[in-house]
């Protein structure tokens, strides 16, 4: 068998997700059929080049030279194929294709940016692994990636692509089964939960090494498990384990979803997007970080020193505003929050830089919140 750019893609698929299933399902392919040409790959080239292990499959020494040589060449495809196109009029109808690692406000944000580009085809790539998605950014197979980062456990961000911080800090609430006794208390404290089980999902990344350092630092040593946060409702409804969960979660039948006594677990979360050329060129070789925060300590700049980001042509011809498209999610991000009760108790406990964003509550809606005392309201 020859090797050819296919194959290569597959194998940068799987460094990317770290695991055959979603590799496949990235590439459209069945697990089986994935397999059985990785092992051909493999045979051709003459060595393994993955490692099967309980996270995930790992890159041997020989892979990982393997995709040091692999990468470029992918990479070089995609811009052969976009620039081709681009020059044959193929792309005058504008793609806008954004990912996210999972998040409710991801229905809200793909009706404002339809809105905003009525006339773009607007593809949206929903991925668990936060550092396959930044790969994809920076191989412009993604125009944008909506994605989380677990305090503790930094993601690998590719040269050349730059952040814009929408949440520079937001906890991680825990989901525990109604019948818990920690569940009749609006707020859990870490110890309630010592002799559960947790469930963690090893696709995400940073998310066990994050839990474990969180447990670790408040003296507990539960057993941590592995499963798919996509089945764990009826494990957690059924008390057989606790999990994590993001603060927008919604409640489901038998679930409960509290925050943690002083928000042990927290994430950052950031919209990723390839830098603009003048950014590509800094001392280091790497794009800094967007000045677009919600953070006290740093504002979103005036529109005449953020210059728009040429990611694709649009419909109407103009290029896509990343400044815009970050616009539009934290307006979803922000009205999926505020749908929240229990997040948005704290995000006005808090006094969040993303309400910031947003038009300040009112007096009824922080009596509503049991908020309104004189600390909250001037």
């Amino acid at each position: 068998m020859e090797l050819e750019v296919r194959h290569l893609r597959a194998l940068c698929a799987i460094a990317d997700t770290g695991s055959l299933r979603k590799a496949a399902r990235q590439l459209g392919m069945t697990q089986p059929s994935l397999t059985t040409q990785l092992r051909r790959i493999e045979n051709t080239i003459g060595g393994r080049l993955f490692s099967r292990e309980v996270t995930g499959s790992r890159p041997t020494p020989l892979g990982r030279s393997v995709l040091c040589r692999a990468r470029p060449i992918v990479a070089e495809m995609n811009a052969l194929v976009s620039e081709v196109r681009l020059e044959a009029g193929q792309t005058a109808d504008a793609r806008l294709r954004i990912g996210s690692t999972g998040s409710r406000a991801v229905v809200g944000w793909l009706r404002r940016l339809r809105a905003r580009y009525p006339d773009a085809d607007t593809t949206i790539h929903i991925d668990v692994s936060a550092n396959a998605l930044l790969q994809m950014v920076a191989a412009n197979q993604l125009d944008v990636a909506f994605v989380h980062e677990v305090e503790g456990a930094p993601l690998r961000v590719p040269e050349g692509v730059e952040r814009r911080v929408l949440v520079e800090r937001e906890p991680q609430f825990v989901a525990l089964a109604e019948t818990h006794p920690a569940a009749a208390r609006p707020v859990v404290r870490l110890a309630e939960l010592a002799a559960d089980q947790w469930m963690v999902d090893p696709s995400v990344d940073g998310e066990g090494p994050g839990l474990r350092r969180v447990l670790a630092a408040a003296g507990l040593n539960p057993r941590v498990v592995y499963g798919d946060y996509l089945t764990a409702a009826d494990l957690v409804a059924s008390g057989e384990v606790v999990t994590p969960c993001q603060p927008t979660a919604r409640s489901r039948q038998g679930v409960a979803v509290r925050p943690l006594h002083g928000d042990p677990l927290t994430v950052r979360l950031f919209l990723a997007s390839r830098a603009a050329p003048a950014a590509r060129t800094g001392d280091g070789g790497s794009a800094p970080d967007a000045v677009v925060r919600t953070g006290a300590a740093e504002t979103a700049p005036d529109a005449a020193s953020a210059a728009p980001l040429g990611v694709e042509a649009t419909a109407s011809g103009g290029p896509i505003d990343v400044d815009a498209l970050f616009g539009d999610l934290a307006d979803a991000y922000f009205e999926i929050a505020w749908a929240s009760v229990a997040y948005r108790q704290w995000l006005v406990r808090n006094e969040s830089p993303l309400l910031r964003l947003q038009e300040p509550p009112t007096r009824d809606e922080l009596d509503i919140l049991g908020l309104a005392g004189p600390a909250e309201v001037s």
